[in-house]
């Protein structure tokens, strides 16, 4: 990695990139730290366990925890994008008409993403001001009234847009994926902040006697951190080659080839759209912990949506596993891709065209996300039971989740930067 920054940093093309990509970050850095007119930002330490709050702070880069303009970073252009993917599959004829016409259809479907955002972000801005101003001890908004909340809702709509706009740019212009970047530099934002907390815990705020034990804790967990690192590496860049024949034969082109197929095809978003399922009913009960605390049936519900319990952290774990599966076959649709294969004219050894490759695609599917499903829900539970079990901070249970878009984003942009390199030479070699 080191070597190949340095080598990239000599190319003027690709250093232009990096450089503009670091400076739409360090935009997006300092929105994070402009707070919200209206509101009482110091008031939200007051729920600041809540683990919807901590999954908002993690995409956020700590910008939740200052209620700043771009408190919801890039979530509401994350769901509108993943509601227009699930419409394509024959739910509205529209977007599966869009779907198939190259350029120009995927510039429609980026326009549609766009409005959803626009209509999801301001309903979620209402409903996270209003809930923090109920949550929050004395109130979160001073003056609460209807014109204080609609302007709220849309200072933190024009804030996501102009998230997803700069995320946009970063993808046009700069190295990487422009809403993953966003993300990843949300989570490197917060590891200065987590590992000064651990210090303070394990070696400022306790007993001199304790010292080692702290010293061998802290090196036992550094250990486990690489190893999981490791594994984590591995498996986003573990995938199954299908070999792929071609019938029409073009001079100078390969007769045969291979169809990469992904270990963890669905990536990081059964993560996610898990630790949505498990925070945002957490906190509707936190809502109405007052009025219903203390009853049998609601306390058994508030165990059941807490990752940090026994019982939700089984629960998380199966949602992991259930949207593993979906998501793998909304990414790598076996309908599509065989359709599309018979169309270039190359088809599967021992395997049928259309319905054959199709069936033989979704069970080639089907076994590998077995093994993807299991992978993605050990890394989100190992840090949820290292808390449970030793007492560790709140930001650790979410620590799978992070891992596996940090891995996942610098493996994508390594790549990325690989490509232009190459591209470089074959340039270089054809003048």
């Amino acid at each position: 990695m080191l070597r190949l920054l340095k080598d990239a940093f000599k190319v003027k093309e690709i250093r232009s990139k990096i450089f503009f990509t670091i400076f739409i970050l360090f935009v997006f850095r300092l929105g994070t730290h402009i707070t919200v007119p209206g509101v009482d930002a110091s008031r939200l330490q007051s729920i600041s366990d809540l683990p919807f709050l901590n999954m908002l702070d993690l995409v956020s880069g700590s910008a939740m925890q200052r209620f700043s303009i771009f408190s919801m970073g890039v979530s509401p252009y994350i769901t509108a994008s993943i509601i227009i993917q699930l419409m394509q599959m024959d739910i509205v004829p529209k977007f599966v008409e869009w779907s198939k016409q190259g350029e120009v259809g995927r510039r429609k479907l980026n326009q549609a993403t766009r409005y959803l955002t626009l209509v999801l972000g301001f309903v979620q801005s209402l409903a996270l001001t209003a809930g923090f101003n109920m949550w929050t001890e004395y109130g979160f908004v001073p003056n609460p009234n209807a014109q204080t909340f609609i302007l709220i809702g849309i200072i933190l709509t024009t804030g996501t847009m102009v998230v997803t706009w700069l995320g946009e740019q970063i993808t046009e212009k700069g190295i990487g994926n422009g809403v993953s970047m966003i993300i990843f530099a949300g989570i490197i934002s917060r590891v200065p902040v987590d590992i000064k907390g651990l210090i303070e815990d394990y070696f400022i705020n306790i007993e001199s006697s304790r010292i080692w034990q702290s010293a061998i804790f802290m090196v036992v967990l550094v250990i486990a951190v690489l190893l999981i690192v490791t594994f984590v590496t591995f498996f986003q860049q573990a995938e199954r080659k299908l070999p792929i024949q071609y019938t029409k034969r073009v001079v100078g082109a390969p007769t045969s080839s291979y169809l990469p197929l992904k270990v963890n095809a669905a990536g990081v978003i059964p993560v996610i759209f898990a630790s949505s399922m498990i925070t945002t009913p957490n906190a509707i009960i936190q809502a109405f912990g007052g009025s219903l605390g203390g009853k049998p049936w609601f306390e058994t519900i508030q165990t059941l949506f807490n990752y940090n319990t026994v019982p939700g952290a089984i629960l998380y774990t199966t949602l992991i596993v259930a949207f593993t599966f979906f998501y793998a076959f909304v990414q790598v649709n076996p309908e599509k891709l065989a359709e599309n294969l018979q169309k270039q004219g190359s088809y599967i050894p021992s395997v049928r065209p259309g319905k054959g490759t199709e069936d033989y695609v979704s069970g080639v599917l089907m076994r590998l996300s077995t093994v993807g499903a299991l992978y993605l829900g050990l890394v989100a539970i190992l840090p949820i039971i290292a808390q449970m079990l030793w007492n560790l901070p709140e930001s650790i249970g979410l620590g799978g989740t992070s891992l596996l878009i940090v891995v996942g984003v610098a493996l994508e942009t390594a790549k990325q930067l690989e490509g232009l390199m190459l591209k470089r030479q074959y340039t270089g070699f054809m003048n």
